[in-house]
């Protein structure tokens, strides 16, 4: 991202984004900007709706705690949502705000949670999930907001899956071999990977994952990782190998 502007206060708003059209901003995003960045009218804010691509905008007060932006300039154009499916099992909050953050930051085009047997939450606010995920978009000049899909059970989402898109998942069993070298073997097509909880997959999921021919296992190495580790290593060694971390 050449020549990319780090220091401009960046905001992804709801509303359409044309050049010229004022666009009201949140309270709360009034506050940050008036309040808390202490911005004078005239500043620059860049603003993305998921849609219009990323604009400069001039910060307009029209009253002593509203502010509107003017967008004056399309910076960069509307990219596509990344096409890769994060499927997770829910852990607990402050983790599960990291997780959520970070494989925004990495690519994920959708956000699953999946209820497994061994999972730590039983509960998931979906609200709470796309909100760390518009906040990861915004400070890493992310341009499409992944869908934050509602939890499922696994077995639903095994009966469900459509084959086309194959499934990554990553066996704390598996033997320690590169996971480099099982993902560039895979066949083209659309990827989805999966990251189980921190007590691991149960017998019987890793059995009925390990039976579909459109599963593929892989290890992340000798050492036991975290799930959120795991997730971060995981959507690193498959962007590297299989996305878009590629030269060609």
């Amino acid at each position: 991202m050449p020549s990319y502007d780090f220091r401009s206060p960046r905001l992804f708003v709801e509303a359409r984004l044309a050049e010229g059209a004022a666009v009201a901003v949140s309270p709360a995003q009034a506050n940050y900007l008036l309040a808390v960045m202490r911005l004078a009218e005239g500043a620059s804010v860049l603003a993305f709706n998921g849609g219009d691509g990323e604009w400069r905008c001039e910060l307009a007060q029209p009253a002593k705690k509203k502010a509107e932006l003017i967008p004056r300039e399309q910076l960069r154009p509307q990219t596509p949502v990344p096409d890769l499916h994060y499927l997770f099992a829910p852990l607990k909050h402050a983790r599960l705000d990291y997780m959520v953050q970070k494989a925004v930051e990495m690519g994920a085009g959708v956000l699953q949670p999946v209820m497994t047997q061994h999972v730590q939450a039983s509960r998931l606010n979906v609200e709470r999930m796309r909100a760390n995920a518009v906040e990861a978009a915004e400070q890493c000049g992310i341009l499409s907001i992944p869908g934050c899909r509602e939890p499922v059970k696994f077995d639903a989402l095994m009966a469900s899956w459509d084959g086309s898109r194959r499934i990554v998942f990553c066996d704390e069993r598996e033997d320690a071999e590169s996971p480099i070298e099982t993902l560039r073997d895979l066949p083209r097509g659309p990827l989805a990977l999966f990251i189980g909880p921190e007590g691991g997959f149960s017998p019987q999921e890793r059995e009925r994952l390990r039976a579909c021919d459109f599963v593929t296992p892989i290890s992340l190495g000798p050492r036991i990782l975290r799930a959120d580790t795991a997730a971060v290593a995981a959507l690193a060694v498959l962007q590297a190998a299989v996305g878009d971390w590629r030269s060609g």
